[in-house]
């Protein structure tokens, strides 16, 4: 059997062992665990029973964890996304849409993408944002989470998530938040394996002395997969309208796409399997699989899946193969038993670990020069509007207007990118929608 594994996986060749991609794959799981309890935590927020949205998680990040081992043998694991989720939970349903209605954008933009992939058009699409958009989108759904885990906490409030204000903790809910922050700084200060996933637990022990939290009657309840079907392909075209819907699908495309494409990238660099040009061999079926994850994720009722670059702690400990994806999408398989305990994890204990990971994605404002005009305006208005405005797709559509408005002044109207007039074109449409109804 080993030896079978090793001729699959091309263990050998890429200078490694089945041991060490064990140990990898358990090393990747336990540091993206704790996604099981942060995206019931946020799914919850739309309606959904926490408990089957854990289960729904592990599920599919299991399914497709394997599939992104035994198909692109890559050590890249797969989850519900966050920023993806939280466009679901925040975005799309204040824009008026079902959560139902909301996965079913999910599982269009899944569909879109992989028909993207199969027409080899996906590298094209990334090719037509600039670069500095790029960047800007990944550290407004940043600072997008970092404010829903203040708001979850307790530690600012506000009006329509618009108009906030901070909030002195006064209460014991908001000292757990505090304490849970506290958690997981030392925690990450200290490089501990597990951080997140440590800091969920500890927090929720001590929301549960501080009777912020309780331990709930059915927790010894089934297992359950209610979040399964729960999408409605309609529905989003229905209650958004045609073009938000379609603004909507595109907002998470993109999203999407910069994730897989930066994950892709530096976790193949890092486990050092790109070709003599530096590009990745095989990445049609890496970019496959992912989109198939979005769809799944969708379909299955917990957000789209994508790649995630926690998988960067298993290629630290030596993991070069699909093995390691392999192995930790079964300990997904056998994590789904823990979902009931997602009913006693409370916001406050998932709160400081959004904030956390939202300071973590903010780090790519490094790659953004603030002094450039052209290239800074459009950037700062995409990653200021989105948690401003509670809407990543308002953050996405003024970049591109900006940016475009900006190359047209300035004479460079020839170096815009034909997919770039398109969608600036219809982020206009879609900001002067209210107005254009007033005369249809």
């Amino acid at each position: 059997m080993m030896q079978g594994l090793d001729s699959y996986f091309r263990i050998s060749e890429r200078g490694s062992s089945v041991g060490t991609e064990v140990r990898a794959g358990i090393t990747t799981f336990l540091v993206m665990a704790y996604i099981l309890f942060v995206n019931a935590g946020i799914l919850s927020a739309g309606g959904l029973d926490p408990t089957a949205v854990a289960a729904g998680t592990a599920l599919v990040a299991a399914i497709m964890t394997i599939a992104m081992g035994v198909f692109s043998n890559y050590p890249i694991a797969m989850a519900a996304g966050l920023g993806l989720n939280a466009v679901v939970a925040f975005s799309l349903t204040a824009d008026g849409l079902s959560i139902e209605g909301a996965m079913g954008v999910v599982v269009w933009e899944g569909v879109l993408v992989t028909i993207l992939v199969l027409l080899g058009l996906r590298e094209a699409v990334m090719a037509a944002i600039p670069t500095s958009l790029k960047y800007s989108i990944g550290v407004g759904i940043g600072l997008f989470i970092l404010f829903i885990g203040l708001v979850n906490g307790g530690l600012v409030h506000g009006e329509g998530g618009t108009i906030v204000e901070f909030v002195f903790p006064t209460e014991a809910a908001q000292g757990v938040t505090l304490v849970g922050v506290l958690i997981g700084l030392v925690l990450l200060a200290r490089k501990v394996k597990g951080a997140m996933i440590i800091t969920i637990a500890a927090t929720t022990i001590v929301a549960l002395i501080a009777g912020v939290a309780s331990v709930p009657d059915n927790l010894s309840a089934s297992v359950s997969f209610d979040t399964f079907g729960a999408f409605d392909l309609g529905n989003s075209f229905v209650e958004l309208g045609f073009l938000s819907a379609c603004l909507a699908i595109f907002t998470l495309m993109l999203a999407d796409f910069f994730d897989t494409m930066g994950t892709a990238t530096a976790i193949v660099e890092q486990a050092e399997l790109t070709d003599e040009k530096g590009g990745i061999p095989r990445l049609k079926s890496l970019l496959l699989v992912d989109s198939l994850g979005a769809a799944l994720g969708g379909v299955a009722g917990v957000s789209s899946n994508t790649s995630y670059i926690e998988s960067s702690a298993g290629v630290a400990e030596g993991g070069k193969t699909g093995l390691t994806s392999v192995v930790t999408g079964i300990l997904f398989l056998i994590a789904i038993v823990l979902s009931p305990l997602a009913g006693i994890v409370p916001a406050q204990a998932t709160a400081p670990v959004l904030i956390l990971i939202g300071f973590l994605m903010v780090g790519l404002l490094k790659h953004i020069d603030f002094t450039d005009l052209e290239e800074g305006l459009p950037a700062l208005l995409a990653v200021i509007l989105m948690p401003l405005t509670f809407s990543i797709t308002v953050g996405i559509a003024a970049g591109f207007v900006t940016h475009t408005l900006i190359k047209v002044v300035k004479g460079k109207a020839g170096e815009i990118h034909v997919l770039m007039w398109v969608v600036s074109i219809a982020s206009l449409i879609y900001f002067a929608s209210d107005w254009i109804e007033m005369f249809l």
